[in-house]
């Protein structure tokens, strides 16, 4: 996602310098006209305003809080945004150790895959004091088309996990009902030209609609990706009914060879193994 968000910042004007641990990737960015920073301690003493996102608690650990990180010898003042999907629990000690060393931190965590983070449309949900988040405001405005203040630290966290557990919710459901009407014998684009003329109708289900009936898994969301929050929703005591086979669905899922693939493939998985019991 990074690559897109910093397209966006560059467009509207804003001086840009990029860190990617795979400098490859830095390559089409340094053309459109970004700076690439010779390490994590470089950016944190050249920029006013850092932003952060990587894939998991170990990654925003090492990025921050390893010998060369961002948190080695930063100048004073600066604001570090993590955007990372992480544990609210990383999120708090990240805010804690800026505060350490007399740098400020808000979390701000985004909605929004493919198109939606091209075009500038993202929502992002931030953590931090108002002032900080005021400062990062002209980021937010654009990146995204809504931003919201949520509270404390840890706070905007928590709302990403609710976000993609409904989300995980939301892929299941559609790839069981496409093939619980399948088992029934109505046709698969039917049904979901049907649901999504219907008040069930979302944006979720309308684009996933048309990963389903193309059959290109392309990742705009890697199903790995979705697992992975499934087990920070599970470490923060998720105990409701539906929990616990969602998330031992995307884990099959995922050892049996679709991590890579889109969360929707959660569709191939169940259409594979629940095949004996469809009807004849």
């Amino acid at each position: 996602m990074g690559t897109p968000m910093v397209k966006n910042l560059l467009r509207k004007g804003f001086s840009v310098y990029v860190y990617n641990r795979t400098r490859e990737k830095e390559k089409e960015l340094i053309e459109l006209g970004a700076f690439s920073a010779g390490n994590l301690q470089h950016l944190s003493q050249v920029c006013d305003l850092v932003v952060t996102m990587v894939t998991d608690d170990e990654a925003v650990e090492q990025v921050y809080n390893s010998s060369d990180g961002l948190l080695t010898d930063p100048s004073p003042g600066i604001l570090m945004i993590d955007m990372s999907t992480v544990s609210t629990q990383i999120s708090k000690k990240l805010s804690k150790d800026c505060n350490d060393r007399a740098v400020h931190f808000l979390e701000a965590k985004v909605s929004g895959s493919g198109k939606v983070v091209e075009d500038g449309q993202l929502i992002i949900m931030a953590g931090g004091s108002n002032e900080n988040y005021q400062k990062a405001l002209p980021i937010f405005e654009t990146l995204g088309k809504q931003s919201f203040l949520m509270g404390e630290a840890g706070i905007a966290s928590a709302a990403k996990l609710c976000l993609n557990y409904f989300l995980a919710l939301t892929f299941q459901g559609l790839a069981e009902t496409v093939l619980f009407a399948q088992q029934e014998h109505i046709d698969k684009q039917a049904i979901l030209n049907l649901l999504n003329e219907t008040p069930l109708a979302s944006g979720v289900t309308k684009q996933k609609a048309q990963t389903i009936l193309s059959n290109d898994f392309s990742p705009a969301f890697a199903l790995k990706h979705i697992t992975k929050d499934l087990k920070l929703v599970q470490k923060e005591g998720m105990a409701f009914p539906l929990f616990s086979p969602l998330l031992a669905s995307y884990q099959s899922a995922s050892q049996m060879g679709f991590a890579e693939d889109d969360a929707i493939s959660i569709i191939r998985f169940l259409d594979k193994t629940v095949s004996d019991f469809k009807k004849p």
